[in-house]
């Protein structure tokens, strides 16, 4: 059986679906990609680092997103969902309808088995292509595990990881730090999803 090609689709026509669509896409290639579902653990993740950065920001131009604020990498012409996004300062959109972020500092992807090759490789050049970004995170779901990539001077990428409970992730973009006990909390790492 031949495999049938998908249709290119512009990025306007991407938008246009999206914005109605009742499952999240991301878009890449002039192709959609549908996103599943995520685990417990995962969620519990994103709300726990949600949480902590949201309570170091308060009373600060800073902000953070979860999983739903759509991100645009300009130079490569990805949209897609990161599961945690901040800033700080101003606040960058698209267009008038604010929904498409195009000036992240930080980005937070939790790590899963079915994504894990694509955020580490394509996804991870796509955002190393954002202007704004200095700091994105991998975070493990299946141990404690937090990789920290902060960009450099030169526009090469350090590497730092922590593994143990009372260790901290410091984000200096954001002027924030995650205490990986806290990102971990509730979270059962020997269960199932």
């Amino acid at each position: 059986m031949a495999s049938q090609t998908k249709p290119y689709i512009s990025p306007e026509e991407y938008l246009a679906i999206e914005r109605k669509a009742e499952q999240k896409s991301e878009y890449l290639h002039g192709q959609m990609v549908a996103m599943g579902g995520a685990s417990e653990r995962h969620n519990l993740i994103v709300t726990n680092i949600s949480r902590e950065l949201s309570l170091q920001m308060k009373g600060r131009p800073c902000k953070v997103y979860t999983n739903d604020m759509r991100v645009k990498v300009s130079a490569t012409g990805l949209y897609t969902y990161p599961d945690v996004v901040a800033l700080c300062g101003e606040t960058r959109f698209d267009d008038q309808l604010r929904d498409t972020l195009v000036n992240p500092a930080l980005l937070v992807e939790v790590l899963s088995e079915s994504t894990e090759a694509y955020d580490r490789g394509e996804k991870s050049e796509n955002y190393r292509r954002l202007e704004s970004l200095v700091e994105y995170l991998f975070v493990a779901q299946d141990r404690v595990h937090i990789e920290h990539y902060v960009r450099q001077d030169d526009n090469t990428w350090l590497l730092s990881d922590a593994r143990a409970p009372g260790e901290a992730v410091k984000l200096s973009s954001i002027e924030c730090s995650l205490l990986l006990s806290e990102v971990y909390d509730k979270v059962d790492i020997g269960g199932g999803g």
